[in-house]
C-alpha cells in the first residue's frame, strides 16, 4: 500500500494531521528560502555599508554611498535616525549623546525586528510537527486495535492499513521538524553575527557623532586646554 493510497482511505482525523502537517511544511519551507536569500545579502550588505561609510568624509557624503550598498536597509536606519529632530517634546530632552542614543537604539530594535521575522514561525514549527504526527500515530494505532476488537483475531489485513498511517504521521512529523529546527539554529547564529556588527556601528556612530557636536566631548576637551593655557599664563 502506497502512500497515496493511505490518504485517500484514511479518516477525517488522519487527513487533517496530514493536511496540518503539509500546510507547516509549506510555511517552513517559504520561511527558510526567504530568509537564507535575506541573511545572504545582509552579511555582505553590512560589512560593505559600514566600510564605505568610514571611508567617507562626512555623514552627508556617506549617507549615498552607504544606499547604493545596504539593499535591505540595515545601515540606512541607523545613519537616517542620527537626524536628530529640533523641538519641545521629552523625545527632545537631554544632551545631544542622550537622544542619539535613544534615536539609535530605537532604529536599531526596528532593524533587528526585520531580521528576526520568521524565526517565530521556524521554532513554532520545529517543537509542534512531531506532537502533531505523534497524534497521527495515536490515532492509527487506535484504529489497529479497534479493528483487531472489532474481528476478534489478529489479522495482518486489520493491522497493516493503521499502523502504515501511523509510521507514516510519524515519519511526516519528524520530516517537516527536522528542517526548521536546523534552520533556525543557523539563521539565529547569522542573525547575532549581523547583529553584533550593527550594535558596534551604532555605538561608534554615536560616539563619533556625540564628540563632533559643540557640547560634545571635542568641546569639552578644548575648553579644558584652554582654562589650563590660562592658569599657566
Amino acid at each position: 500500500m502506497n502512500v497515496l493510497a493511505l490518504m485517500t482511505q484514511s479518516d477525517a482525523v488522519t487527513g487533517l494531521v496530514a493536511a496540518l502537517l503539509l500546510l507547516m511544511s509549506v510555511a517552513s519551507w517559504v520561511v527558510i528560502v526567504w530568509k537564507a536569500w535575506l541573511l545572504k545579502r545582509a552579511v555582505g550588505d553590512v560589512a560593505r555599508s559600514t566600510a564605505v561609510f568610514w571611508q567617507s568624509a562626512s555623514v552627508d557624503e556617506a549617507q549615498p554611498k552607504v544606499a547604493a550598498f545596504d539593499r535591505e536597509a540595515l545601515v540606512l536606519p541607523l545613519i537616517a535616525a542620527t537626524r536628530l529632530q529640533a523641538g519641545g517634546t521629552l523625545a527632545s530632552a537631554g544632551d545631544r549623546s542622550q537622544r542619539l542614543t535613544r534615536v539609535l537604539r530605537d532604529a536599531l530594535h526596528a532593524v533587528l525586528h526585520k531580521l528576526q521575522y520568521g524565526q517565530v514561525l521556524l521554532a513554532t514549527v520545529g517543537s509542534t510537527a512531531p506532537f502533531v504526527g505523534l497524534l497521527g500515530t495515536v490515532w492509527g494505532i487506535y484504529h489497529a486495535l479497534t479493528g483487531i476488537a472489532a474481528a476478534g483475531q489478529i489479522t495482518i489485513d486489520k493491522v497493516s492499513g493503521p499502523v502504515g498511517e501511523a509510521l507514516i504521521m510519524t515519519a511526516a512529523g519528524l520530516a517537516v521538524a527536522i528542517p526548521a529546527v536546523l534552520a533556525y539554529n543557523i539563521f539565529g547564529r547569522n542573525i547575532g553575527r549581523i547583529e553584533a556588527d550593527l550594535e558596534g556601528f551604532a555605538y561608534d556612530l554615536r560616539e563619533l557623532l556625540a564628540a563632533a557636536s559643540p557640547g560634545g566631548k571635542a568641546a569639552e576637551r578644548s575648553k579644558e586646554s584652554a582654562d589650563a593655557g590660562a592658569r599657566v599664563l
